[in-house]
């Protein structure tokens, strides 16, 4: 074995150029020495577009942002040592919710391992199960085929969006020096068609099956549809039809992409709040098949009430063959694409009948819910609830919506209007962390091309204040929800208990964002009324650059409007809850 310098910056040009050929044309480095020969190939590169940024979490979740909004992954690519470590985080969000992400992380030459050399760790599997797939590939060598890079590359890209999508991990050990002298770096060529094309397979439901779910299907009085997270607008459309074509209610999850949006029944969208007492909705309502088509969803209640109901069936449809079944109510599990099967089952089902007794009784409790809460926020308080209802009839056409976890996500997903837009959704809830929210706001901008709000509470904003440098000059809204601490504990059995809920749950901070939007270079606005909050929101959606929007509220009135608008519907909830007569 020998070294040229040359030689490894040439595996290194083709190691980039074969990705480009496979699609992965979206980088996200952060600043090292180690992986120098890869971030001069995505310089020299002419397909290639970097996104440089001085954090390797912040470029991790920009890349887990992107693969969210194309479902293609993106690379990062990143220094030796702890840099490698920083996008653990990310890469646990892409395992748990299968999002395409590919990992390049530059490492020491074996000769330099366990010997207490600088910036040198254990890198190899060191992201463990939560990758797809892990390869080292060999110092670069001329005496080797460089074709071991390029097939190695596109095997990488096809397990990293092949069903379970997920991380993969390319470490790349290099030597010094690690790039060649000046005037020996030529512009690459534009690249062609990979060295290896991989041919996915259909993803279609077996008909046997979809025939025998048909049949039990056309037998069930009450079933119910709960939508997880959607991969694509085609899937969605392939679920409401089937929703209609039963005329069964369908409980829709805001990563959806059918939560939020003008629509009809069979859509339940405050399926939430007529769940409230999952227990006595089960037990009274005696559901016989849930029929839940993608992937996870966010509602609790929704969970407690499968657990209580004496289910027939639970039938799960998912393109991929990842258990998500934490009740352990599953007693079928159909892995095909959710568009192909919901189309399959329309063709196998006769056309819907008049709505049974149970289809209306949700119908009318849906409409009785939206009908209540369109006279409880006719005020002007600045709540949190209320900035979910009417952020979603503000929202643009044009912009997608990320949504931050802990409380935001459930503010949406329970209180939003259902009358505004229809927007693309993202919201990390693979794992549910509040970490690298702001960055993945900026990759999902990346990824869809057109503008993006992000509601994001207080303390995820700090956890990734660093990562507001990646909004400059991207069409970003940020609302950021400031309640002075973690809003989302008042809701918990701890908040009970005054001696240790502030310190060491509510933890209040006492900051205010109005200086980090300066130095990040942002638009800020601080609205103090409702009024204010619509004009500054509007305003800054006619900007071609981010805005921070801070509104200030208090983690108490929201836990207490909360109640309220809760209370204000228990006449409804009740009359839900009554037994149907047949």
């Amino acid at each position: 074995m020998s070294f040229d310098v040359r030689n490894q910056q040439y595996w290194a040009d083709r190691l980039i150029d074969e990705l480009v050929r496979c699609g992965v044309t979206h980088f996200c480095i952060a600043p090292g020495s180690r992986s120098t020969p890869l971030v001069t190939a995505v310089a020299r590169h002419p397909e290639a577009r970097a996104i440089v940024h001085y954090d390797e979490r912040g470029t991790a979740f920009l890349a887990l942002g992107y693969g969210r909004a194309t479902g293609r992954p993106a690379a990062w690519i990143t220094t030796s040592g702890t840099a490698v470590a920083n996008g653990f985080p990310a890469v646990v969000e892409a395992s748990q919710d299968e999002i395409p992400l590919l990992l390049l992380t530059a490492d020491r030459p074996p000769e330099l391992r366990d010997t207490g050399a600088n910036q040198t760790i254990d890198q190899v599997k060191l992201f463990g199960s939560y990758v797809r797939w892990h390869f080292e590939l060999p110092v670069p060598d001329p005496d080797l085929d460089v074709a071991l890079v390029q097939t190695t590359v596109a095997q990488a890209v096809y397990r990293s969006v092949r069903p379970p999508a997920g991380p993969v991990h390319l470490n790349c050990p290099f030597r010094e020096p690690l790039i060649p002298a000046p005037g020996a770096l030529p512009l690459l060529e534009a690249a062609g068609a990979p060295r290896t094309r991989y041919v996915a397979p259909v993803m279609a439901p077996d008909p046997q099956a979809v025939a025998e779910l048909a049949a039990m299907l056309r037998s069930v009085a009450r079933g119910l549809i709960v939508v997880g997270r959607l991969h694509t607008a085609e899937a969605a459309a392939a679920v409401e039809k089937l929703a209609e074509r039963l005329g069964w209610p369908l409980l829709p999850d805001v990563t959806s992409g059918l939560r939020l949006g003008e629509g009809a029944f069979p859509r339940v969208p405050f399926a939430e709040l007529l769940l409230a007492e999952p227990e006595r909705a089960a037990r009274t309502l005696q559901p016989e098949v849930v029929l839940h088509v993608g992937g996870r969803f966010v509602s609790k209640r929704l969970l407690q009430f499968v657990q209580a109901a004496r289910l027939r069936a639970y039938v799960h449809v998912h393109d991929s063959p990842i258990r998500l079944d934490p009740a352990h109510r599953v007693t079928l599990r159909l892995e095909a694409d959710v568009a192909r099967t919901c189309a399959a089952l329309c063709e196998a089902l006769p056309e819907a009948a008049e709505p049974s007794l149970w289809a209306r009784r949700w119908k009318q409790a849906d409409e009785a819910v939206r009908e209540r809460l369109q006279q409880q926020f006719q005020t002007e308080e600045l709540a949190e609830p209320d900035v979910a209802w009417h952020l979603a009839r503000w929202l643009p056409s044009t912009h997608g919506l990320v949504l931050a976890s802990s409380l935001p996500v459930r503010l949406v997903h329970t209180w939003a209007a259902p009358d505004g837009t229809r927007p693309p959704v993202a919201a990390n809830r693979g794992a549910s962390g509040i970490d690298g929210t702001v960055a993945t706001a900026a990759g999902f901008a990346l990824g869809l091309a057109r503008p993006v709000t992000l509601l994001i509470g207080d303390l995820a904003l700090l956890h990734d204040l660093n990562s507001l440098a990646l909004l400059r000059n991207r069409p970003v809204v940020v609302v950021a929800l400031n309640n002075d601490g973690g809003g989302i504990f008042s809701f918990l059995p701890i908040a009970r208990h005054s001696e240790v809920f502030e310190p060491y749950f509510g933890t209040p901070h006492g900051l205010q964002f109005a200086h980090a939007a300066r130095m990040f270079g942002l638009d800020y606005e601080a609205p103090r009324t409702l009024a204010e909050l619509e004009q500054a929101y509007r305003t800054a959606c006619a900007r071609s650059g981010a805005t921070l929007i801070e509104v200030r509220t208090e983690r108490a009135r929201t836990h207490a409007r909360w109640q309220e608008l809760e209370a204000a519907l228990a006449d409804l909830r009740e009359a839900f809850y009554e037994p149907l007569s047949s």
